[in-house]
């Protein structure tokens, strides 16, 4: 039995479109599966919770990151693996797995049944499966969300530029901030922080890749902060990081860890997945082999 969790808004109605597909290739495979529709914010978190506690082959979320964050959040506690069909505007945590864009294909790799284990973030009681970013990027992620242009860029399927329309947003107003870091127990200054970005992947926003090296299943965060630059270097720089490339820059640190706090003189905003979780100050662990993924 696989269950499938549908978020039929997710990429501007792109969920709802991708599932109908999906279900009339399970119906031709004759597949035995059940599947139930998101209705409000969260409301995945308690399906998958619920199916938790079921005999079945997978559980299967179809739609973006914000999607999987709330499936894998209900499933943290269980041994049922997680199954990826992306219908969302970024896809993130599919392009770092090498799930398929393909429906078709995604499908496909799920009835296989190959598993594997991958490391999450924990931030509280919430789990991150991607990225969590704080400051800039978490308001970033803010604006982001609550932006017209999402969806219209969703609907042009031209989703990923949002993020980069929300940056220029953000940057006219945005003041970089000073910030206490202990990383596995060594304290660490930075002033004029504009982001810290703590990777389990290697992207976010869309295929920024704010932490080329970051591996699933490590054991490792990869951190990048950024610091002590000026609105005009960031707005050069920031094209760069969708290669990778920012990582050069000398106002640009990475380092990795398990366990980071972040402690800043004022209140920021903590994004996890591209949802919203918390201010800082903040405590980020790294679970090893966490998540089952198929």
């Amino acid at each position: 039995m696989y269950y499938f969790i549908v978020n039929k808004i997710s990429g501007n109605g792109k969920g709802l479109k991708v599932w109908k597909k999906v279900e009339k290739l399970l119906q031709g495979k004759r597949v035995n599966y059940q599947v139930r529709f998101t209705e409000r914010p969260k409301h995945a978190v308690e399906i998958a919770k619920e199916l938790s506690s079921e005999q079945c082959d997978a559980v299967v979320a179809v739609g973006g990151d914000g999607t999987v964050h709330d499936v894998a959040n209900g499933l943290i506690d269980s041994n049922i693996p997680l199954g990826v069909i992306p219908a969302g505007s970024g896809n993130d945590f599919a392009r770092a797995l090498d799930i398929p864009m393909d429906y078709k294909k995604a499908l496909e790799r799920i009835l296989m049944g190959k598993q594997r284990k991958i490391d999450i973030g924990r931030i509280g009681n919430e789990y991150c499966i991607t990225v969590t970013g704080i400051g800039f990027d978490g308001k970033v992620a803010e604006v982001n969300n609550a932006s017209k242009y999402k969806s219209w860029l969703n609907f042009i399927r031209l989703g990923d530029l949002s993020y980069g329309l929300s940056f220029l947003h953000v940057l006219l107003k945005y003041r970089p901030v000073n910030i206490q870091l202990k990383v596995d127990g060594k304290n660490l200054v930075f002033f004029n922080v504009w982001l810290i970005a703590i990777a389990n992947i290697p992207n976010y926003g869309g295929g920024i890749r704010i932490c080329p090296d970051a591996y699933y299943n490590d054991g490792l965060f990869d951190i990048c902060i950024v610091h002590n630059m000026t609105k005009w270097e960031l707005l050069r720089t920031f094209p760069k990081a969708y290669k990778g490339r920012h990582i050069f820059h000398p106002c640009v640190t990475i380092i990795k860890g398990k366990q980071v706090e972040v402690i800043s003189e004022l209140p920021i905003i903590v994004q996890g997945d591209g949802e919203l979780l918390t201010k800082t100050p903040v405590n980020v662990t790294i679970h090893k082999d966490a998540l089952l993924i198929i």
